[in-house]
């Protein structure tokens, strides 16, 4: 949270630095300095003082005060103690970037009360923040950067909650490039770790609980952002945060902004895996030795896919809520791959360009825009990989389901299943349904399974399931169920209405 706090604030009022042959490393470039800082910030905020800024040498020394934004702040509603200033430091390059670095400790305590006026108390300490970068006035942001965190302690107690967590270590880094093709876009690339991860939280109206982490990463890469569209935007929506309704002129230009941003990305992937993670309370502990999660977006603007997964290994469950005899049944490992293919982002884009901003909620806006997002409102979804394990079975599933966003009764369906050692999952059920006899019929319906099933070169079960839109289902050619009755079709839009209406007419005469 410190770390957050130092570059963000300082990123954001360096986001109208000029370039750095423009400032002199003076008193007066200082003065220039600080200026550009607080021009964006409210009057008030501007005549604080909690930005001051002097000459050092080759470089200037930006000083956030925050404990003077406080300064007319209620002590009995919050109150802070030990927020001591802190200093960044900016050197201008030769070639119009500046050089950002920073080194310092936080430790503060306090208080506040919500608007129910219960009291919470608080403490925060970073005993090291290091942090370095190259800054582009252009885009308002960093080409480059490290930072590293060391020994971050939170702790805060209220009346019905009380809650500590600690961190070991952060670091992360940062690094760009200039997209192919010189079209003023950037390719960016970060990354981050943590180690020793532990939160304790426990309540009047919840037991104690505590979650730990050994380490957790994060790999993140964007291309083709176009960051000085996106800066261009944010002032634009800072300078005329006060208007209630856009003039022509301005909302023309908003769109036209907007327009040379599109498509906001070629790429965006970001993968987070937590090692070692375990959850305790009073009724046991679980666990897993590897937590991934993944999400991506990429693909040309026109046809855009989206994927989605995660994954989880060597899952531990320990608790007397789950019965001895079950326990085979919980999966120790298990991945879900999704994605959404054919996104058409550029239609949608052209359709966003043509909304009439000033109009709060346009009728039917949303559905025309889905409509446009996933091509006259068809929608497919791609499974590349769905399958759990445990001790008693050993799942894998394949497939595609295509449907509209606008019905849930009109979808079509394609799949493989693949099962290994079958007999041992239909063994353990039987066994199980000798205390349970509910799980016959669990037991008969895989048996059914079983008997529909090809058997794979590898030894595993196999089922090719496929369901057309006329509702009909086929298992490795076979056809089970026929295509739907007219009675079994969906209703059309408004159908619904009208049967209602008819409920309360008179019946029909009987025929003699």
């Amino acid at each position: 949270m410190r770390l957050k706090l130092v570059t963000a604030t300082s990123l954001l009022a360096l986001c109208v630095f000029t370039t750095a042959e423009a400032v002199e490393i003076n008193q007066d470039g200082a003065n220039t300095v600080r200026d550009t800082l607080t021009k964006l910030l409210p009057d008030d905020l501007a005549k604080s003082d909690f930005i001051t800024v002097n000459p050092a040498g080759t470089r200037y020394e930006i000083i956030y005060d925050l404990a003077k934004l406080l300064a007319k702040v209620d002590p009995a509603t919050f109150t802070i103690n030990g927020l001591t200033p802190f200093s960044t430091f900016a050197t201008p390059l030769d070639n119009g970037l500046w050089n950002i670095e920073g080194d310092d400790r936080f430790n503060v305590s306090g208080h506040f009360k919500d608007p129910d006026q219960k009291t919470t108390n608080f403490t925060y300490s970073i005993a090291s923040i290091v942090y370095s970068g190259v800054f582009d006035p252009a885009i308002s942001y960093l080409r480059s950067g490290t930072f590293a965190v060391k020994d971050v302690k939170v702790a805060s107690k209220s009346e019905t909650e009380e809650v500590h967590a600690a961190i070991a270590s952060m670091d992360q880094k940062l690094s760009s490039t200039d997209s192919a093709g010189g079209n003023g876009r950037i390719d960016f690339v970060g990354s981050a770790s943590m180690s020793g991860f532990v939160e304790q939280v426990s309540g009047l109206q919840m037991p104690p609980i505590e979650i730990r982490a050994g380490s957790i990463d994060v790999d993140a890469k964007v291309n083709g952002l176009p960051a000085k569209q996106i800066r261009d935007v944010v002032f634009f929506v800072l300078d005329h945060a006060d208007e209630k309704e856009l003039s022509p002129e301005n909302t023309d230009k908003i769109k036209t902004i907007a327009k040379e941003a599109f498509p906001l990305l070629t790429l965006f992937s970001e993968t987070i895996g937590v090692n070692d993670l375990s959850v305790t309370n009073e009724m046991g502990k679980g666990g897993a030795k590897a937590f991934n999660y993944n999400l991506a977006i990429e693909g040309p603007s026109d046809a855009m896919r989206f994927g989605f997964g995660m994954n989880a290994q060597e899952i531990s469950l320990d608790t007397p809520l789950m019965p001895a005899k079950y326990a085979s049944f919980m999966p120790t490992n298990f991945d879900i791959q999704l994605a959404v293919p054919n996104l058409d982002f550029a239609s949608f884009g052209d359709a966003l360009m043509k909304l009439d901003v000033n109009d709060g909620a346009p009728k039917k806006a949303g559905e025309e825009m889905a409509k446009k997002l996933f091509r006259d409102g068809g929608v497919a979804i791609d499974f590349p990989k769905i399958s759990a394990k445990s001790q008693v079975y050993d799942v894998d599933m394949t497939g595609r389901m295509e449907g509209r966003v606008d019905t849930e009764k009109d979808y079509s369906l394609e799949a493989i299943i693949l099962a290994r050692d079958l007999d041992k999952t239909i063994a353990a059920v039987q066994e199980l349904a000798k205390t349970d006899p509910d799980l016959n019929q669990v037991s008969f319906g895989i048996m059914m399974a079983k008997g529909f099933a090809k058997t794979d070169p590898d030894g595993r079960s196999r089922w090719d399931i496929s369901v057309s839109r006329d509702g009909s289902v086929a298992v490795n050619g076979q056809q089970i169920k026929g295509p739907d009755g007219p009675g079994d079709q969906g209703l059309e839009p408004g159908q619904e209405q009208e049967l209602d209406q008819g409920q309360d007419a008179e019946p029909a005469p009987q025929q003699p």
